[in-house]
């Protein structure tokens, strides 16, 4: 399980303040969905996450440790727009993340290495229900298939943390319901810590362990570069979308007493 701190962290570019005062910890396993206006930092709380920004003042810990500055296989990415390979088959885009993580220089694996990354790519797709798309290209699958597929390839390797930039957003409601009850789903069967960008309210608090609000608390009609967005709200969503209740039956209501 992972732990996740940030301490004091700021996020400015060229002297325009746009994340400011982000301190808070993320418990192992939680699912925070990040909300929040247009343009108030959420996606560079990602970025930063993701190693892609560095903060310009603060530290961002793992497990006690200071985030590495590279990207690597233990965080995972989902984003709004499908990050798969368009020219690679449905099992093709799953088995290349693993095979880029197993062979840095190669960026291939070979005999009974390559072999054990099909078994598991084979796997993971049944569990999104992509078994029967395998030498599909993401051309012919419908939008819900390709997010589907893009589940499918940030898990091949297995991350400590998946980041979601609002990955739900362009389906169809009817589509989506059914992708959040394939990520609550992998998301309770994982030892995962999720964050999810989205502007849908009704989402965050659906698959949500905690809803973060962003917003600017401050800002000056002369200077508006001098103040950036920071946690307004931090709310806990009960019940807890890890209690038995939420696994496999409804929560019963309690017998009154005689």
């Amino acid at each position: 399980m992972t732990t996740i701190s940030f301490q004091n962290v700021w996020k400015e570019y060229d002297g325009r303040v746009v994340l400011e005062k982000l301190s808070l910890d993320i418990a192992p396993h939680a699912f925070v969905a990040l909300v929040g206006p247009s343009g108030c930092g959420k996606t560079t709380f990602l970025r930063m996450l993701l190693s892609e920004e560095t903060p310009t003042r603060g530290r961002i810990l793992v497990d006690g440790k200071e985030l590495p500055r590279e990207p690597t296989v233990d965080r995972g990415v989902v984003f709004q727009r499908y990050s798969v390979f368009p020219h690679l088959t449905v099992l093709e885009n799953v088995v290349l993340g693993k095979e880029f993580a197993g062979s840095k220089f190669f960026g291939a694996l070979f005999g009974e290495a390559r072999r054990k990354v099909v078994e598991e790519a084979l796997a993971l797709l049944e569990e999104v229900g992509l078994s029967a798309s395998l030498t599909k290209y993401p051309a012919q699958l419908s939008g819900g298939m390709q997010q589907r597929l893009a589940l499918a390839q940030a898990l091949i390797t297995r991350p400590k943390i998946l980041l979601l930039d609002e990955p739900f957003g362009a389906l169809d409601p009817g589509i989506r319901a059914d992708i959040h009850e394939l990520m609550l789903r992998l998301w309770r069967e994982t030892q995962m810590t999720v964050i999810m960008v989205t502007h849908d309210l009704s989402e965050a608090f659906r698959l949500g362990t905690r809803v973060l609000a962003f917003e600017r608390k401050e800002n000056s009609l002369l200077e508006p570069e001098r103040f950036g967005a920071t946690i307004t709200r931090d709310l806990d969503v009960w019940p807890p979308k890890h209690a038995p209740w939420n696994v496999s039956a409804p929560r019963k209501t309690p017998k009154k007493s005689s």
